[in-house]
């Protein structure tokens, strides 16, 4: 490893590896002996000095040791000590070789953000034509604005005196001494007096404006964040009691618990609120600063929030990704059961009744009818089948069970919809269906279906019970069946499943007809 020597130059430490040393000690002598019997050399000197440190301290490495190749870069910016010239140099005028310009926005010479001031700059230009062209491009052209707003945020400010010397080049020496930094003629200064004042103006817009956005920002993502703890910590308190419009809620960490593996689900509900919070607490914080309009060095704890961001969703998509291959394939398993010899009217009852269950908790699909019923204390689950109707040529009637569910493989949810529970009975003319079928103990909910199809001849009158409606999933659905295929299905429009219960009816095309013929009998 190279011998590393530190050093003080202008007031700044410095580690510099041995063969550079060597080369910046020649040429700080070289300017020393420069300068030596020039009047204000030791002032000059100095000067050069903190020049030196101040390009140094840009081109430290990683591991900030000068090397080399850093000494003759900056030799190579700052000039030879023979390429100055001692006749021309003013006792109190800092020693600067040429360099190259750069673009920068000019916040000494500003109207909004200092971007035509840098324009006139860097092209040694009046900057008031600038201003001209803009307004002009932005009335008739439209381009004016969104052109402005681009070099608003790609140029930076000159907010050093190195930017400052690179954005006027040679020019900025005597402009600095004299006190300009512009060849504004006096036409100009009344046009940049003009700009001024319509600019404050606009600039009072648009604070207003960002005052207005970063309070919305500040409102929206408290009252996400709040609500969020509401839901996820709290569970709902005063305002939306489990007793609220006549129903029981189920919060997503109670019914993860019965979709996933229960280690998992604290890690979910973890990561979940984390990926909502952190950009919540981003507009927040984005809010703030449009309200206050404050500068902070704040890009590091930007990035760091962004990185944990990522982290966080990444993680929290190979978890769900983990999970959700148990819902990749669907499959489903039929069972049947004849009827033989019909009676004229079927009677159809309920059997085990969703109100004798003694559920926690309850999980209901809008618009839909599907609902999950669950028990805490046996993490078992009960699900609302649903009952449909067939028109058959056949003498007999049948009673069809569909099942359906999902698994890691079609194998897996074929087994997963055979192990599905569900009982009903026929007692004489009368057909008793359960409100409700479930999950073997130890299983988890995946997307679990059962429908129950009942075939029955063209003349059979139906009976239906008053708790009969919740077999049907807020509509009726009525197939056509010829040999055993279904020539034609639909949805009875026309009559609603608390209409059935207490009433005799016949199926046709059309749909459901109440009988005109009603039989009474003593149950």
């Amino acid at each position: 490893m190279d011998k590393t020597i530190n050093i003080n130059i202008a007031g700044t430490l410095f580690q510099i590896d041995e063969v550079a040393f060597r080369i910046l000690r020649d040429y700080i002598q070289a300017i020393n002996n420069r300068f030596r019997n020039a009047e204000g050399g030791n002032e000059t000197v100095e000067d050069i000095e903190s020049r030196i440190a101040e390009i140094l301290q840009s081109k430290k490495g990683l591991a900030g040791v000068i090397t080399k190749e850093n000494v003759e870069s900056m030799i190579s910016i700052i000039g030879k000590p023979e390429d100055f010239d001692l006749n021309e140099t003013e006792p109190d005028q800092k020693i600067f070789p040429p360099q190259k310009k750069r673009m920068y926005r000019n916040p000494d010479d500003r109207i909004i953000s200092g971007v035509c001031s840098g324009l006139g700059a860097y092209l040694d230009t009046d900057p008031v034509l600038f201003r001209i062209l803009f307004v002009l491009f932005a009335v008739f052209f439209g381009t004016g604005i969104f052109l402005y707003i681009i070099l608003w945020i790609a140029l930076p400010e000159a907010n050093s005196d190195t930017r400052k010397r690179e954005m006027y080049g040679d020019s900025y020496h005597s402009a600095q001494y004299s006190g300009s930094y512009n060849n504004t003629s006096k036409i100009g200064s009344a046009f940049n007096e003009v700009f001024r004042a319509i600019g404050r103006v606009c600039f009072i817009i648009v604070r207003i404006f960002l005052i207005i956005i970063g309070v919305l920002f500040v409102i929206t993502g408290f009252l996400a964040i709040l609500t969020l703890l509401m839901v996820f910590v709290f569970k709902l308190p005063w305002a939306f009691t489990t007793d609220a419009f006549d129903s029981t809620l189920v919060y997503l960490p109670d019914f993860l618990n019965y979709i996933v593996n229960p280690s998992v689900a604290p890690w979910i509900i973890a990561l979940s609120l984390l990926a909502i919070i952190l950009p919540l607490l981003a507009l927040i914080y984005w809010g703030v600063k449009m309200i206050f309009w404050f500068k902070a060095k704040d890009g590091i704890f930007s990035l760091a929030g962004f990185v944990l961001w990522v982290m966080v969703i990444a993680a929290l998509s190979i978890i769900l990704f983990n999970e959700g291959i148990s819902f990749k394939e669907t499959a489903r398993s039929i069972s049947q059961a004849i009827i033989p010899n019909p009676p004229d009217t079927l009677y159809i009852m309920t059997d085990h009744k969703v109100a004798d269950l003694k559920y926690d908790k309850r999980f209901a699909v809008p618009d839909d009818d599907y609902t999950v019923f669950l028990v805490d204390s046996t993490k078992k689950m009960y699900i609302s089948p649903d009952l449909k109707l067939s028109m058959t040529d056949d003498d007999n009637a049948k009673i069809e069970i569909r099942k359906r569910s999902s698994g890691r493989t079609r194998n897996d949810a074929v087994r997963k919809s055979e192990s599905l529970i569900y009982n009903y009975r026929v007692s004489g003319d009368t057909l008793y269906l359960d409100e409700y079928f479930s999950i073997p103990s130890g299983s988890k909910w995946t997307a679990d279906i059962l429908s129950v199809n009942l075939y029955v001849p063209e003349k059979t009158v139906l009976y239906f019970g008053n708790s009969t409606e919740k077999l049907f999933h807020n509509v009726i659905e009525i197939h056509r069946v010829e040999s055993d295929t279904i020539r034609s299905s639909g949805i009875d429009y026309d009559t609603r499943p608390w209409e059935l219960g207490n009433k005799f009816w016949t199926i046709t095309e059309d749909g459901l007809k109440e009988a005109e013929k009603v039989k009474t009998r003593q149950r």
